[in-house]
């Protein structure tokens, strides 16, 4: 992330992001596939390190090996095959969605998880209950923890949407966009733009 300031002088944090040049290496139609979709495909890769279908797949839109490849249902634009999209199809001041995949913490408990507080006092007999969850359920009835129970486990590493985001200014130049606010996932991860 980065940040801007306003004509105004009001800094507002944003994210940049490299929106193409992504390559349409398929159209999909309703009569041949059963649905209409564009396949894009995203950011170079070795051709050692492609299998032969993905590379005569690539060779039909006549460029090498992607490392990313998208389908896009129900998109409005209009391309064909071995044509290429890049970040003028965005216009400064509109709104986005971006979808991409948080950040894995791996392992975590419930303290950083769903925000617990824990115990709070260390005084009183307290002895390593700090971060603990606590009572999790009943003992007798219904001698079982209910379904849902806010748990330590697996925390990111999951798919997340994130609306309305402005987009604040375009480099055509270097297919880099600026939007505000901030984007699932780490430094030079993948996402999906939306309009």
């Amino acid at each position: 992330m980065t940040s801007i300031f306003e004509p105004n002088g009001k800094q507002i944090a944003c994210t940049i992001i490299e929106a193409g040049p992504c390559v349409v290496t398929q159209v999909k139609t309703t009569e041949n596939d059963g649905y209409s979709a564009l396949q894009i495909a995203f950011g170079d890769k070795k051709e050692k390190n492609s299998n032969k279908a993905m590379l005569a797949h690539f060779a039909k839109a006549n460029v090498g090996a992607k490392s990313v490849v998208k389908e896009l249902r129900n998109c409005e634009l209009e391309k064909s095959l071995g044509d290429t999209i890049t970040c003028d199809i965005f216009a400064e001041g509109e709104m986005v969605s971006v979808i991409g995949t948080t950040k894995g913490k791996g392992f975590q408990g419930v303290v950083k998880r769903h925000g617990f507080s824990g115990v709070g006092e260390a005084s009183h007999g307290q002895h390593d209950r700090q971060r603990a969850p606590g009572s999790i359920g009943g003992s007798s009835y219904p001698s079982r923890v209910f379904k849902g129970m806010r748990m330590a486990g697996q925390m990111g590493g999951e798919s997340v949407k994130v609306k309305a985001l402005k987009v604040l200014k375009i480099f055509p130049e270097k297919n880099y966009i600026l939007v505000s606010g901030s984007v699932p996932g780490h430094n030079g991860s993948i996402v999906l733009i939306q309009k």
